[in-house]
């Protein structure tokens, strides 16, 4: 962001303007004039207004001149903005005014209607205080960071009190990783921090999180204040929502959160002097410096800010204390580079570049000399981008200047000045904050990178156990005679939603490119019944393996990029006939995985409906009502029913029925047998009745295929997606891994025909393989398995580093289909460990002596036995002794 010094003249109403904060703060303190665009102008009435009383709320304040300026900025880019907008009758007269003096109190009255209604929605003196706080707090984002990795050189602190790890699933916070990140990359290459031992305390660990905060705060506030800046007034009738109050209202919130993180980095700033203060060897000096620092009372400090009623007082008292909070925070840079300047075994960055090791450098504070012999003690070396903090702060507080001696005056006089340059309007903080960003972000040894929250990488192990449950799964889909099928990782929006229920919301969308908005695909069963639509299909048993996207919260097991394998049956068939085979599917699949004990619950939507129709749920209310009964496998009942009573306007009687109903479960054919009996309520009920014939269908039909000792009639599945219009199923894995949900499907007859108009019924099954991965990375685990990242059968080992004879052997078994690696080095050991780190079972050894006997040793890792075959036979060996193995 340009730093209002920088400004000369500032365009109002201009097309694709954009009033900036730093733009409102340099008007305000006259460092820049406004001009109306010429355009905007034009569109002006040039009739007299009508008179018209000042609003309440820009009646009575009292305002400094810069804060009258700042305000009637804002008031006048609102006003060229909401013309522009609408018919609203803004006089030429008001904006002329406005523009020459930006005095708010000589701009009403005479005001014209619209204009009084725009200033009275606009909150211009709020909306200004919340620009200067942003403009103010903005720069400081880099600057704590700097001042902080200085008095961190200046204390001789540990820099592993910012190692703060970083997590793809959304357990860590990304500004204080971000922090925690920016103040190691200033501090690289110090010899003055520690990695343990240093002064690892409060003051230097709730950096991170402090500082991050603050950054929260300030993107927050940056957001609105943006928003409220450049949005024009919607004039509709003047009513109290007219007022502006909600505005204020939005500001005076975000603002004291900023105030808050502001007053936690005030006492951080004065715990990081006091420690700095404590290095310094002068007694006397210490002793004026801690007095100082302890002079400052921070008791109720931050309440003074939140006492005053109305919002621009609020919002007046907390730039106040951001411009305190600046001046503790130019105090503690100036006593960091006091205790760096007075250290003699400090080698002082100078102006031109570092110090080499060994040079003839000079103590600015003392005048001693270090001799650059080898006898000399070597001194230690800032942080490379501390060092070039150090030269900025330094040279603007001494003028480039020497210095000889350090006392309290001169710090005194330090502080003022880096207060001073800590201001927006000064030219110089703008080359600060750009050097801060140059050090974090170009770094010669570049920060690690991350992942995005939700994601996350497989190493190789990892892979290896995906790679084999995938080809479990696609073999169990070919079984079934299924083809495969892929299809576009993101689709039209349209395609996407309204087909997910409350779920959608979880779409994520992509930015507009070329006029089509897309969203990346939700799940697998969506695309594919657009894929049965498009291509008019009437018959299709398919599976396909893809990844998947929600905008989820990510958690423990939970991701915002995952895999689902998907087995679907599109067509018309007897009853039950593609249910039956979609679950059996899934059996195999559970079971071939091996990843111990499961249940399949299943249910009926219809048999959901009725029994929802049953206890008197409206028909406009089953489906937000299914959606909270879906989360009984996470929440009590109790839970639930709060959520359906208070929140979706269930009476309290229909929430008791529901519960009633949801508990029951059991084997399939005893729970179906109970449903049936007489005097039962689902057989006065015509979809209850035509779920039931259904399902005793399909449950004989799975028990002559011995597939329900898994399987659970559950009246509590809900399956909250829209789409589903018959047979629903979830599998739930029963192990100590908790992962909850690994599989889910049903029956989805009216999906393709959404897309289409011809319906084209269709059933299946989504298997959440990432869960199934957790669970059998677990197992290996606790298994104390070893995971061959690789199948590689032989290595061929040269003793040596003869390339053309490797290139030679292994291409013969690559030649034979034998899975070969090979690796050159004089020595044995590490061809014997690297053959046991990757679990290759066969080596072949080839040394001087087998090269000039014509032979190479086989060697079996497994039992360490060795032999040695003639060189032209040694393929044949190994066929046969894999073949055996």
């Amino acid at each position: 962001m340009a730093t209002p010094a920088a400004a000369a003249a500032v365009t109002l109403g201009g097309k694709g303007a954009v009033l900036s904060p730093a733009a409102v703060y340099a008007l305000s303190l006259g460092l820049a004039e406004p001009v109306v665009d010429p355009s905007s102008l034009q569109r002006l009435s040039t009739r007299g207004p009508a008179p018209q009383e000042t609003p309440a709320s820009l009646r009575d304040l009292a305002l400094s001149p810069p804060e009258s300026r700042a305000a009637a900025a804002v008031l006048l880019n609102k006003l060229l903005l909401t013309v522009g907008d609408s018919s609203a009758l803004v006089t030429a007269a008001t904006a002329t005014r406005l523009a020459g003096s930006l005095d708010l109190a000589a701009a009403l009255p005479p005001a014209s209607r619209d204009e009084a209604a725009i200033a009275a929605a606009s909150a211009p003196v709020a909306v200004a205080f919340a620009a200067a706080i942003d403009c103010c707090a903005a720069p400081l984002v880099r600057v704590v960071d700097a001042v902080a990795a200085l008095s961190c050189e200046a204390a001789r602190g540990d820099v592993a009190a910012f190692d703060v790890p970083t997590s793809g699933d959304g357990l860590s916070a990304k500004d204080e990783a971000d922090v925690a990140a920016d103040v190691k990359m200033l501090l690289f290459g110090s010899k003055l921090v520690s990695g343990a031992g240093g002064a690892s305390v409060a003051s230097f660990t709730k950096v991170p999180t402090v500082n991050g905060i603050f950054r929260e705060a300030v993107r927050a506030l940056h957001a609105r204040v943006r928003i409220e800046l450049n949005a024009p007034v919607k004039l509709g009738k003047r009513d109290a929502g007219e007022t502006g109050e909600g505005k204020e209202e939005a500001l005076v919130v975000l603002a004291t959160q900023l105030a808050r993180s502001v007053q936690a980095m005030f006492k951080l700033s004065i715990a990081r002097t006091r420690l700095c203060v404590g290095r310094i060897d002068d007694a006397e000096l210490r002793e004026k410096l801690t007095g100082g620092v302890d002079e400052i009372d921070l008791k109720g400090m931050i309440h003074k800010v939140m006492i005053d009623s109305d919002a621009v007082s609020v919002l007046r008292g907390v730039y106040n204390h951001l411009l305190k909070f600046r001046d503790i925070l130019a105090w503690e840079a100036a006593v960091a580079i006091a205790v760096i300047e007075m250290d003699s075994s400090v080698e002082k960055p100078q102006a031109g570049g570092e110090n080499e090791a060994g040079s003839s450098t000079e103590n600015p504070a003392s005048g001693e000399k270090s001799k650059g012999d080898k006898k000399g003690k070597k001194k230690k070396t800032l942080g490379k981008g501390t060092s070039a903090v150090l030269m900025l702060l330094r040279d603007h507080v001494t003028n480039g200047k020497e210095v000889l001696s350090v006392n309290s005056a001169l710090l005194e006089d330090w502080g003022i000045k880096l207060s001073l340059l800590f201001d927006p309007k000064c030219a110089r903080l703008e080359s600060l904050v750009d050097k801060v960003k140059e050090i974090v972000e170009s770094n010669e040894v570049r920060r690690l990178p991350k992942i995005p929250k939700g994601t996350r990488d497989f190493g190789k192990e990892q892979m290896a156990i995906r790679d084999h449950a995938f080809s479990i799964i696609t073999g169990v889909f070919k079984m079934h005679g299924a083809v495969a099928l892929d299809t576009p990782v993101f689709e039209l929006r349209e395609t996407l939603m309204g087909k997910y229920g409350e779920d959608s919301k979880l779409i994520y969308d992509l930015a507009d490119q070329g006029g089509e908005l897309c969203s990346l695909r939700y799940d697998l069963t969506v695309p594919f019944a657009r894929y049965v639509a498009m291509n008019n299909i009437s018959s299709l048993k398919r599976y396909q393996i893809a990844k998947v996207y929600r905008r989820d919260n990510p958690s423990k097991g939970r991701y915002r990029e995952f895999y689902q394998c998907d087995f679907d049956i599109a067509g018309v068939y007897e009853t039950m006939e593609p249910d039956f085979e979609v679950i059996k599917v899934l059996t195999e699949l559970l079971d071939q995985l091996d990843i111990g004990s499961y249940e399949i619950k299943l249910n009926h939507r219809k048999l959901l409906d009725g029994m929802l129709e049953i206890c008197g749920v409206p028909p406009e209310k089953v489906r937000t009502v299914c959606s909270s009964i879906d989360k009984l496998d996470k929440q009590t009942f109790e839970q639930v029913k709060k959520e359906l009573v208070e929140e979706k306007g269930i009476s309290n009687e229909t929430a008791e029925r529901i519960g009633d109903f949801v508990k029951t479960r059991g084997p399939p054919l005893e729970v179906l047998l109970e449903l049936r009996k007489e005097g039962s309520k689902f057989l006065e009920n015509n979809g209850s009745v035509v779920a039931l014939n259904e399902l005793e269908i399909l449950f004989r039909a799975l028990d002559k295929a011995n597939a329900t000792s898994k399987i659970v009639f559950d009246l509590s599945l809900a399956r909250g997606l829209d789409y589903y219009t018959g047979v629903i199923y979830e599998a739930v894995f029963k192990g100590t891994t908790q992962v909850g949900s690994i599989a889910a499907g049903g029956r989805y007859d009216n999906l393709v025909g959404m897309f289409s108009g011809k319906q084209v019924p269709a059933v299946g099954v989504s298997l959440g393989i990432e869960r199934v991965f957790a669970i059998m990375e677990q197992q290996e685990t606790e298994n104390n398995q070893v995971i061959r990242a690789t199948e590689t059968e032989v290595l061929v080992s040269i003793i040596g580093k003869d390339l053309i004879l490797a290139a030679e052997l292994v291409s013969e078994l690559w030649n034979a289909g034998i899975k070969a690696e090979f690796k050159l080095t004089t020595r044995i050991s590490n061809h014997l460990k690297y053959a046991g780190q990757s679990g290759i079972p066969w080596m072949v050894l080839v040394g001087e002596s087998e090269i000039s006997s014509g032979k190479v040793k086989l060697k079996n890792m497994t039992s360490t036995q060795e032999e040695e075959v003639e060189r032209t036979k040694f393929v044949q060996v190994l066929e046969e002794r894999l073949r055996n193995s």
